[in-house]
């Protein structure tokens, strides 16, 4: 908030009303980020349940509607918003715009956000409270037929009705962000930033994944209120509408962090980016092939093995544009001047976490193996590096990098250190701790488990425990600098490096 805002008594109107795209996208910011930490206090309340191998905490039911909240909440209403907000906020200042395409479009998926949150949330927030009005889901994020075709559960459909509502927002958003770039772009294709292309071939692939989303709730709405028999008795045309979304999810929330990487390493590695050709094709390769690859998450079901083999080739084949990636930053890195400020310990960090859950990610994508750890704990594991020491870990890079631009003030460095190492060990060994374990056989998704896994849970537990003080260090360090942080005027990165400067530093 500037000046004139303390000094309008109608400015929190003007927020609300407003069509601005960087205060938009800092609205994107504040709604992704609290849900993200509610998200996060999900996970703990999840991970204390499992301290004990009986369910003795708070019950299967409740453990079944944590882990579903959990999902949904951190795919739906954490990583797209805050993905979308720095897509509003950054977009049109990186390719040369005075504003987004559609406005009032941005203004509008925005809004729908708070009413999904509510709606997808207020089940679970009433059980907890005491007050049964909702019941909550307890089918997971996958929402698998037949168990979200048990009528009595109402949860369900009202949890899809909000999915249904954030996801249009997205798509419309998305055709948002793709006609910037296309039609407002001042910026020539071979000078666009790494992250510009990224959103491009994201908001490209949300206007595909997306609908098949909706199209499936739909469906699934309509078996369970009006007694259409789409899914009766078919769950596989569930799983394949579904994982035609599901995966190609992943390297939508995947692609803009690996753009903010492709930002970040260069500037504090005090050289170009290493292969900008192949970052962009990468990413579009990416991009693509996400759409070939669903059915690898049903190769337990029966599915031919002819088909079985065309999807593990394909979901082989993906390794090799991410693995172009990681070649580029490194590359980039190599006897370059780094400079290890917050932003670039995370984006290291989120290197080295993408390494381990890619890898472990080429395991589950041959069928052999897969048969052996799908459905335990293992994929629990192997996404979690994913999400949280990629994804995430980027997410916090950017916070860092683009605190001062957001803010104009700047963070507490030791502050900053402390949250990346905490975050550091917490990733690494409650997430590691969940592979060893999913080696060793034990299931996903189990409120009680077998004594023996007692000694592992209880250490993965305390490593998230660790994971999430870090994350009470980061809210706190940001929150207070709104106020104590020094103030800063220009680029508080330029040091000597002003031809690796972006243009929202310029303005």
């Amino acid at each position: 908030m500037d000046d004139v805002d303390r000094l309008d008594p109608l400015w929190p109107l003007r927020w609300v009303l407003t069509t601005d795209h960087e205060r938009l996208g800092l609205l994107y910011l504040v709604v992704g980020t609290g849900t993200g930490l509610w998200g996060a206090v999900d996970a703990m309340m999840l991970r204390t349940a499992l301290l004990t191998p009986k369910a003795n905490i708070y019950g299967e039911m409740t453990y079944n509607a944590l882990f579903t909240a959990h999902g949904l909440t951190m795919l739906f209403l954490f990583a797209v918003p805050v993905v979308f907000g720095l897509g509003s906020y950054l977009l049109p200042t990186l390719v040369g715009a005075d504003e987004v395409a559609l406005p009032r479009v941005n203004a509008a998926c925005l809004w729908l956000l708070p009413p999904a949150i509510v709606v997808v949330r207020i089940g679970l927030l009433t059980d907890l409270v005491g007050y049964h009005v909702i019941e909550p889901p307890m089918t997971g994020w996958t929402f698998y037929p037949p168990l979200s075709l048990e009528k009595q559960n109402a949860g369900v459909t009202i949890v899809l009705a909000g999915i249904f509502v954030a996801s249009a927002g997205f798509v419309a958003n998305a055709a948002n962000f793709l006609t910037t770039v296309v039609s407002e772009r001042t910026v020539p294709w071979h000078r666009l930033d790494i992250f510009s292309w990224t959103m491009l071939v994201t908001s490209g692939m949300v206007l595909f994944a997306f609908p098949m989303l909706m199209a499936a709730a739909l469906m699934l709405v309509l078996d369970r209120v009006a007694g259409t028999p789409f899914f009766v008795g078919d769950p596989l045309g569930f799983q394949h509408m579904f994982w035609f979304f599901g995966h190609p999810v992943v390297y939508i929330l995947v692609l803009p962090p690996m753009g903010i990487l492709s930002l970040v390493i260069p500037r504090f590695s005090g050289r170009r980016l290493f292969g900008y050709e192949g970052a962009v094709y990468s990413t579009l390769a990416i991009g693509v092939l996400s759409f070939g690859l669903w059915a690898h998450h049903m190769f337990t079901t029966g599915l031919d093995p002819r088909i079985q083999s065309s999807f593990m080739a394909v979901t082989l084949a993906i390794a090799v544009p991410s693995s172009v990636k990681v070649l580029d930053w490194l590359a980039t890195m190599w006897n370059g001047r780094i400079r290890l400020d917050a932003p670039m310990l995370f984006a290291v960090g989120a290197i080295a976490n993408f390494v381990v859950g890619g890898v472990t990610g080429v395991f589950v994508a041959a069928v052999p193996v897969d048969d052996f750890l799908h459905g335990t704990i293992y994929v629990v594991g192997h996404f979690h590096f994913l999400f949280v020491g990629t994804i995430v870990f980027a997410l916090f890079s950017a916070s860092y990098y683009w605190y001062p631009l957001f803010t104009g003030r700047t963070y507490n460095h030791t502050l900053a250190a402390i949250h990346f190492w905490l975050s550091m060990a917490g990733v690494v060994f409650a997430f590691g701790a969940m592979l060893v374990m999913g080696m060793d056989g034990l299931p996903r998704r189990m409120a009680a488990y077998p004594p023996a896994f007692a000694g592992a849970q209880q250490f993965a537990t305390v490593a998230a425990f660790v994971l999430g003080v870090g994350q009470l260090v980061w809210l706190w360090n940001v929150v207070r600098s709104l106020w104590h942080g020094e103030s800063v005027g220009a680029d508080p990165w330029d040091l000597g490096d002003s031809g690796l400067r972006t243009p929202e530093w310029e303005e």
